[in-house]
């Protein structure tokens, strides 16, 4: 791991996220780029009416004064952070800064509980992980000394997972994770038999040619059989996948991974399917 992306919005959630992120960054080397995106639409920035450009300028100036003050946190001290400073605000353009400076992750805060709350002004984690061809970890609780010793990934096991599992496995690899993988069984049209469940899930194994245990865990629905497998196993992070601009993936039924990071007490890493 190279470089960690971190949007920040000054508050105690972004700081929450902020933290795990430099116990990230001292334990592996990496960089931080602290990315704070401005509340100036194009109108603002452009029009001669009503707001003059000194105005754009003077609020660019001051929201960089206070963003290398909230950086100002003795938990940096010794970590390279760049700070990078929008005055946009595009929920593509955090993936494309990550694309720009080569980044491996990016680790951003949410309130989570009764919606994936704003995580910088106007925008929120879910539409940010929606545009992340990168994974996305999702922090909303403090956490000192970060670590990732025991991943849990639940996945369909349709071939259309494949990418994501991939991503989901380095990941592992990099956090030197122990990796678990489940598959939630759930009564109503998504039941499978035994037989069906195992027929998929070797098919899909045989696919990516990688030999690992599928537990089968059977539960009310998808979320449910996720935080509860979770916590059964005692794991530090669970891991989901998502269709990226095209929605969540339809293991999650279009609202399920929201829940899961929504309701997860435990930090969330989003891999997005494809590419």
């Amino acid at each position: 791991m190279n470089k960690i992306i971190v949007p920040l919005d000054f508050s105690q959630q972004s700081e929450y996220a902020l933290k795990v992120a430099a116990s990230l960054a001292k334990r592996y080397g990496a960089d931080i780029l602290a990315l704070h995106m401005l509340e100036l639409n194009q109108a603002m920035i452009t029009s001669s009416e009503g707001f003059h450009p000194e105005q754009t300028v003077f609020l660019i100036k001051l929201a960089e004064k206070r963003f290398t003050e909230f950086l100002d946190k003795s938990y940096l001290k010794g970590i390279k952070v760049t700070p990078v400073v929008k005055h946009y605000k595009v929920f593509s353009e955090v993936n494309e800064v990550a694309k720009e400076h080569k980044a491996d992750l990016i680790v951003m805060g949410s309130h989570g509980t009764d919606g994936l709350q704003e995580i910088f002004v106007g925008s929120n984690a879910e539409k940010v992980v929606r545009n992340a061809d990168l994974p996305v970890l999702v922090i909303k609780n403090e956490m000192e000394n970060f670590k990732i010793d025991h991943f849990v990934f639940a996945s369909d096991f349709m071939e259309e997972s494949i990418s994501s599992f991939k991503k989901a496995k380095a990941f592992a690899s990099m956090m030197n994770a122990k990796m678990d993988l489940v598959y939630i069984n759930t009564p109503g049209d998504g039941f499978l038999s035994t037989g069906d469940v195992y027929e998929r899930i070797q098919h899909f194994l045989a696919k990516v040619n990688v030999a690992m245990h599928v537990e089968v865990y059977n539960d009310y629905s998808v979320e449910r059989g996720i935080l509860n497998y979770s916590k059964k196993n005692m794991a530090d992070a669970i891991g989901i996948s998502t269709h990226g601009r095209k929605g969540l993936s339809h293991f999650f039924m279009g609202s399920i991974g929201e829940d899961v990071a929504n309701h997860s007490k435990l930090p969330v890493v989003t891999f997005k399917i494809g590419d």
